[in-house]
């Protein structure tokens, strides 16, 4: 083996990463090119020569290709180091990728029923917020509308459709009911007050009318009577001045005189009887202005009372309706009791079960009992009891 073949030995490929990884690894090889040094140190060459100024050079270059030999094998092993992580970066990446697709398809089913599940949840829970909603208004309902709403809600089945929710529905529901009712029973009142305060304000406008009719008539009755005595006092008046001129004339013609004086008579006793005519006329005018008023006054009366007996009827049909929402609310609140006694007599039937099952496990009846009645209450998350 040559010198120059001596200095170039590195680690070999399969050792190297553990000697330049080792503090002072490449200790033995620094010492073999040492050892080759001061072996060249014990018999230098003569500098005055050719030769042994190429002896010189030539032991340094070799000291460099070892230099360089082994430098380049640290960078290899560094080069190949540092490929390391990004292999074992891409092989965590590979099984991370295909670990959580796995993940996922295990997980799927239960995912997809969760999904179903909080669905199912929130259609419950929309149709009972829809039942509260029904007892709410923008503005202050009529009657009529609020007892449209109450046949609407009174409508909506409360059955096993609801499952789990059905006791939560029913309760919204009977809150809603009797908040409505509630509501219904005050603006019927108040209906009824307001249709009472119209009657009296028209039973008080026929009244005024009534009253200004009676004194139109009793006023043209003292002008009928006043225009009768005035007339008759100008017919008197008149009379008695042809009867004085009869009288002055009678001394001419006695006969004449007489004739004047029957004439007058006759036409003092028309007079008398037109005067009479007058008078009962206007007391006939008094009397139908009399008899207005009366069967003005008998209509108001037949009001009052045709009102009165339908605020009584009304009444009436509000108390048998009354008592046939008590009995149809009485026959529901059996129902509902018989429903939910059978439904609890299911959970536990289906309860029981489940315990069983559980002490088939060498569990004991208390820790089993125990875990159904936490897996009921939904306190163990992923897992429920299908009742």
């Amino acid at each position: 083996m040559t010198v120059q073949n001596e200095l170039a030995v590195v680690p070999a490929q399969e050792t190297a990463l553990a000697v330049y990884s080792t503090p002072k690894g490449l200790e033995p090889w620094l010492q073999k090119v040492r050892a080759e040094v001061d072996a060249f140190n014990q018999c230098l060459p003569d500098l005055t020569t050719v030769k042994g100024r190429k002896q010189y050079a030539s032991m340094a270059y070799k000291i460099a290709q070892t230099k360089t030999a082994l430098d380049d094998m640290g960078k290899k092993v560094s080069a190949e180091q540092k490929e390391i992580p990004k292999k074992i970066d891409a092989e965590r990446k590979r099984v991370w990728d295909t670990l959580e697709l796995w993940q996922k398809e295990v997980r799927k089913p239960l995912d997809d029923w969760q999904k179903a599940e909080d669905a199912r949840v929130d259609k419950h829970n929309d149709g009972i917020q829809q039942i509260k909603d029904m007892a709410l208004f923008d503005a202050t309902p009529q009657a009529v509308t609020v007892a449209q709403v109450i046949a609407d809600l009174e409508a909506i089945a409360i059955d096993d459709s609801w499952q789990e929710f059905l006791p939560e529905a029913a309760q919204a529901k009977d809150r809603a009911l009797a908040k409505l009712r509630a509501l219904l029973a005050e603006r019927t009142q108040y209906e009824a007050e307001q249709a009472e305060l119209a009657r009296l304000r028209a039973e008080a406008e026929a009244q005024a009318q009534r009253d200004r009719e009676a004194e139109i008539a009793r006023a043209a009755a003292e002008r009928a009577r006043v225009e009768a005595e005035q007339r008759a006092q100008a017919e008197h008046d008149a009379a008695a001045r042809r009867e004085q001129e009869l009288l002055e004339e009678a001394a001419a013609a006695q006969r004449a005189s007489e004739q004047a004086a029957r004439d007058a008579e006759a036409a003092a006793e028309r007079q008398r009887l037109q005067l009479q005519l007058q008078a009962e006329q206007a007391e006939r005018l008094a009397a139908q202005a009399e008899a207005n008023r009366i069967a003005a006054e008998q209509r108001a009366e037949q009001e009052r009372l045709d009102a009165v007996r339908r605020q009584e009827e009304a009444v009436e049909r509000a108390r048998q309706d009354e008592l046939a929402r008590q009995k149809a609310e009485a026959d529901e609140a059996l129902r509902q009791q018989k429903l939910r006694e059978a439904d609890q007599a299911h959970k536990v039937k289906v309860m029981g079960a489940a315990k069983e099952a559980l002490m088939t496990m060498n569990i004991t009846e208390e820790l089993a009992k125990a875990i159904v009645l936490k897996i009921a209450r939904r306190e163990i998350p992923n897992i429920t009891i299908n009742f």
